[in-house]
C-alpha cells in the first residue's frame, strides 16, 4: 500500500512541475550532448582499431627506437673528422627529455670471413657484424648467447636482408631462395682473425629483426671474439640506438640537427605520422569533451530556468511536508532518462560507425580492437554528466527548502 502512495504521489508531483518543461531546451541538450560523445567514442574506438599500426612487433608505425650517427661530409673525412660519439656527447643524449634509454653498437676489431652451403652450393664473402645491449632487440631469440666452449654463435639479421637475398642476389645467380623458416637450418662458417689469431667457429640465423638494419650478433660473442682477435679495448661507438618516449617529437629532429647527428632510414617520418595520429586522436577527443561538456551546461541552465519558473511550487510542496528528495525526485528521473537514452544512442551510432570503416582497415589486414574502452568511456562521461545534474538539482532544491 505504501509503495501505491508513493507512486501515486510521484505521478502527482510530475503533473505539478512538467508545465514549464521544454520540449526544445531537452531536445537541444540531447542532440549536443550526442554529437559531442558520438566525436569521442569513434575517436577512442578508431584509436582502438588501428592500434596494431603502433604496438605491433612487425608495424612501421612501431618506431619507438632510433638509430644515430654522426653526419659525414666531404670535408670533414678529407680532414679526418671524428665520427664516433663520445662519452660526454653520450652522456648529453642520455639527459635529454625524450631519451629513455641508450645503447652503443659494438663492432668487430678483427677480420670476419663467412660461408653459406646451400646442398651443393655456397656463398663466401667477408662479413660484417655488430651487437647491441639485448634490450634494445626486438625479437630476442630463445637461444640467445654465447658460450665460448661450445663455440656456436646465433645470429640475428634484418629481414630485408633476406628480401635482398631472395629476389636480387638469388634471382640473379641461380641460387635457391631460403624461406625464414629454412633460414635457420642453413650452415654458417666464421672464420675469425687477427692478433696473430685465427679460429672458425659455427654460426645460426636464429632469427630475424625489423628495428635493426644490421647484422647482430650477441653482446657476450663480441666482447670474447674482441678479447682473442683485437686489441679487446673499448672503441668509442659510431652507431647509437635510443629508445625515445616519443618519436614524432620535434625537439628530436631539433637536437639532431643542432649537433650534427643523422637518424637512420625513414624512421623519422614514420615516427611523425605515428606523433600525428596521436595528436590528431587527442585533438578530436578534446573538441568532444568540450562539446559534451558545453551540453552539460545547457542541462544545468535548463533545469535551474525549470525550477526558477516552478519555484512557488516547490516552495509550497515544500511547506506542505514534502522532502527535498521527494520534490527534486521528478528532475532526477528526467534527467536519468535523458542521459541513458542519449548515452545508448551514441553507443548504437558508434557501432555502425565503425562497421562501415572497418572493411577497409580489415583490407590492410587489421582486425580491429575491442570495443569495451570506448563504451567505458561514454559511460564514465555520462556518468559524470549525470551526477553533476544531480547535484546541481539536489542543491537546488535545498536552498529553496532552507529558505
Amino acid at each position: 500500500m505504501n509503495d501505491n502512495n508513493t507512486t501515486a504521489s510521484n505521478r502527482l508531483l510530475w503533473k505539478l512541475l512538467r508545465k514549464h518543461v521544454s520540449a526544445g531546451q531537452m531536445t537541444g541538450f540531447s542532440v549536443a550532448s550526442l554529437i559531442g560523445l558520438v566525436i569521442v567514442l569513434l575517436a577512442l574506438q578508431f584509436y582502438s582499431d588501428i592500434r596494431p599500426l603502433f604496438s605491433s612487433d612487425d608495424s612501421f608505425m612501431k618506431q619507438d627506437y632510433i638509430v644515430l650517427t654522426k653526419t659525414v661530409s666531404s670535408l670533414g673525412s678529407i680532414v679526418g673528422a671524428s665520427t664516433e660519439f663520445s662519452q660526454n656527447e653520450i652522456d648529453e643524449l642520455a639527459g635529454q627529455p625524450w631519451v629513455r634509454k641508450v645503447g652503443r653498437f659494438s663492432t668487430p676489431q678483427y677480420r670476419i670471413y663467412g660461408s653459406l652451403t646451400f646442398g651443393n652450393r655456397s656463398l663466401r664473402t667477408y662479413l660484417f657484424y655488430e651487437s647491441v645491449p639485448d634490450e634494445f632487440i626486438d625479437e630476442l631469440p630463445d637461444d640467445w648467447g654465447f658460450d665460448p666452449d661450445e663455440g656456436r654463435v646465433p645470429i640475428i639479421v634484418s629481414r630485408d636482408y633476406l628480401a635482398l637475398y631472395n629476389f636480387g642476389f638469388a634471382a640473379t645467380r641461380n641460387m635457391p631462395k631460403i624461406s625464414e623458416n629454412m633460414v635457420g637450418m642453413v650452415p654458417v662458417q666464421l672464420m675469425l682473425s687477427g692478433n696473430g689469431r685465427s679460429r672458425t667457429v659455427e654460426g645460426r640465423i636464429a632469427g630475424f629483426s625489423n628495428r635493426l638494419n644490421t647484422i647482430i650478433v650477441p653482446d657476450s660473442f663480441m666482447q670474447w671474439s674482441n678479447g682473442q682477435f683485437g686489441s679487446g679495448e673499448e672503441r668509442l661507438p659510431s652507431r647509437l640506438i635510443v629508445e625515445v618516449s616519443s618519436p614524432g617529437d620535434k625537439a628530436i629532429t631539433e637536437y639532431t640537427t643542432a649537433h650534427g647527428y643523422e637518424i637512420a632510414g625513414d624512421k623519422a617520418d614514420s615516427g611523425k605520422a605515428s606523433y600525428m595520429l596521436n595528436l590528431m586522436t587527442g585533438i578530436i577527443v578534446t573538441i568532444g569533451g568540450i562539446i559534451s561538456l558545453l551540453a552539460f551546461f545547457v542541462l544545468i541552465l535548463s533545469i535551474n530556468l525549470l525550477m526558477q519558473k516552478n519555484s512557488r511550487k516547490l516552495q509550497d510542496l515544500l511547506m506542505l511536508g514534502y522532502t527535498p528528495a521527494q520534490v527534486s525526485a521528478p528532475y532526477v528521473k528526467m534527467v536519468l532518462s535523458v542521459n541513458s537514452a542519449v548515452l545508448v544512442l551514441a553507443c548504437i551510432v558508434m557501432l555502425v560507425c565503425r562497421s562501415l570503416y572497418l572493411p577497409a582497415l580489415s583490407s590492410l589486414g587489421i582486425t580491429g580492437g575491442s570495443v569495451i574502452v570506448p563504451i567505458v568511456a561514454a559511460i564514465v562521461i555520462m556518468g559524470a554528466i549525470t551526477a553533476g545534474s544531480v547535484y546541481a538539482i539536489r542543491r537546488k532544491t535545498l536552498s529553496m527548502w532552507r529558505g
